[in-house]
């Protein structure tokens, strides 16, 4: 799979968080191929003694990706796609499908025939390969000053791709949250760090900030393929003005580059605003690379989606989806 949000290793990374199971539908036909890799979670509401299902994608971006033979069918493959997975849907009693699709890869063009798809944000990038020298070409002024101020306070970096343990890393990121009073959905468990080092050691690559021989900041980016996706990070509080968050992107970048990545995904900001703090400071270590990001609904079987409904007494026009788990999540989606 070209990135890291489509192999099952990652899927199955947020079963017990997505509370559901991973699993993959793979479609193929003459034009080519498609491959939907989702999280299937039973509906705890029994209607006639019969179990029902929907589908999530697990925690960041995903949704099916196609593989075409020749760019002009790329339409009639997605509608045998729907067809097939249609009747798969049928026969697993699926009633609903959420999907945040993947904003690189833009992959909700082949689908908004089969998908109601909505747009969230904007997501930033690095461009590595278009550019000789990504920090020059890409990064802030400011954020050149900064780490020109932070390699003056004598701060160093150290790159660790696959490394043994992330005990010190989970700690930096847990003193983040609670600085930033972020929502119980961030902290991730013992349990999950253990299961990311087991299920996706290799592609792990650990950023650090060190200063006067102590760390004082680290990345957790994500490498598959011609990719890095920015995934956790932390930094001391007392020692941010220093700096070191743009240190360690620079040399994540320069890492990148001498690998021949093509590009480091770092996200979005916490709403759609173009003026959303966290989206505005990413923006200065991406200025020319922006993506799109959408969400896609699909209700599979509208008969039993308004019965289960119903048994909750959810409102149509409510704006969690699917709708009967209201009262389940926070998540718009």
């Amino acid at each position: 799979m070209p990135d890291i949000y489509f192999e099952e290793a990652y899927g199955k990374l947020y079963e017990e968080i997505e509370g559901g199971v991973c699993e993959t539908f793979e479609f193929t036909h003459p034009l080519g191929s498609v491959k939907h890799l989702f999280i299937k979670r039973k509906i705890d509401i029994e209607l006639d003694s019969i179990l029902y299902y929907d589908l999530t994608t697990p925690y960041g971006y995903g949704g099916p990706l196609m593989f075409c033979k020749e760019e002009s069918n790329r339409p009639l493959l997605a509608k045998e796609f729907l067809n097939a997975f249609q009747q798969y849907c049928k026969e697993q009693n699926i009633v609903s499908e959420f999907i945040r699709f993947h904003p690189v890869f833009s992959n909700e063009k082949d689908f908004e025939e089969v998908y109601k798809l909505v747009w969230r944000r904007k997501t930033i990038g690095t461009n590595i390969s278009d550019f000789e020298n990504p920090v020059q070409s890409e990064f802030s002024k400011s954020a050149k000053e900064n780490i020109k101020r932070a390699a003056k306070a004598g701060i160093e970096t150290r790159v660790t791709r696959h490394p043994k343990s992330l005990k010190l890393f989970k700690e930096f990121y847990y003193k983040t949250l609670q600085k930033n009073q972020a929502e119980d959905i961030y902290f991730f468990t013992d349990d999950y760090f253990d299961k990311c080092l087991a299920l996706l050691g290799p592609s792990i690559l650990l950023i650090e900030a060190i200063y006067e021989g102590e760390v004082i900041g680290m990345i957790l980016n994500f490498v598959h393929g011609d990719y890095v996706h920015i995934h956790l990070s932390g930094t001391l509080q007392e020692t941010i003005h220093l700096s070191p968050v743009y240190i360690m992107m620079q040399t994540l970048t320069i890492w990148a580059k001498e690998q021949n990545m093509k590009l480091i995904h770092s996200g979005g900001g916490r709403t759609s605003s173009p003026d959303d703090k966290l989206f505005q400071f990413k923006k200065r270590f991406g200025k020319h690379t922006e993506f799109n990001y959408y969400f896609g609904y699909k209700i599979w079987n509208p008969s039993v989606y308004e019965r289960l409904m119903e048994a909750v007494g959810a409102v149509p026009n409510s704006p969690c989806f699917p709708a009967y788990r209201a009262r389940l999540t926070k998540e718009v989606g």
